[in-house]
């Protein structure tokens, strides 16, 4: 198999993949059209980003133990006193950064 065939089951895969990210998303906008604003609704969409957030923190600690936990918890300080996503990003690869350099 020459690497053009390959390279074109790759870009198909991508292609594909996108198309069913796209329609996923769409289809969930088109499917929220459709459903009341009630009270219930609106607080459910209001903790989505935190359990989304929890989703992907947990494991990454569970999985890294004190280095990642270390990690997480200075990003979400920083980002607690300056409300200042760069800033928090960049102090928790620092913190990842120094306790990997340290042997953790």
């Amino acid at each position: 198999m020459t690497p053009i065939e390959s390279g074109w089951g790759v870009l198909g895969a991508i292609f594909a993949m996108a198309a069913a990210t796209y329609a996923m998303r769409a289809g969930g906008f088109w499917l929220m059209q459709h459903v009341p604003p009630t009270v219930r609704v609106r607080r459910m969409l209001e903790a989505l980003p935190g359990s989304v957030v929890a989703a992907v923190v947990l494991p990454i600690v569970v999985r890294d133990g004190l280095p990642a936990l270390l990690a997480i918890s200075a990003a979400g300080a920083v980002m607690f006193f300056t409300r200042r996503d760069l800033l928090a990003v960049i102090a928790g690869m620092l913190v990842a950064a120094g306790m990997r350099a340290g042997g953790f």
